[in-house]
């Protein structure tokens, strides 16, 4: 007998460059306005910024779905992430796909 585990232990999953995890998607939508790390933490209830930052956002960014505003100072305390043009191609194929 197999029992499905909760949601809330799942955890992140990478995804792939073409279908993108449902986290990374919820995590995408949110990133149309530029925010800051905290606030995409505070969306997924992580507390640990490194490992937020390496296991979530990382792998965003060498997708080419998301970019920092300041790239050359990845660590400022003034570091926001947005969509890139790129992201917000892959959002309105998903968008579309579900009507």
């Amino acid at each position: 007998m197999t029992f499905p585990r909760p949601e809330k232990y799942m955890g992140y999953q990478a995804g792939t460059k073409s279908a993108p995890s449902r986290h990374q998607v919820e995590i995408l939508k949110y990133a149309r306005d530029a925010r800051p790390i905290s606030d995409f933490m505070a969306l997924t209830g992580q507390s640990d910024r490194s490992k937020f930052r390496n296991q979530v956002i990382k792998p965003l960014i060498e997708a080419g779905w998301i970019e920092m505003t300041i790239p050359n100072k990845p660590t400022s305390s003034s570091q926001k992430y947005q969509l890139t043009a790129q992201g917000r191609d892959l959002l309105s194929s998903l968008e579309e796909g579900k009507t």
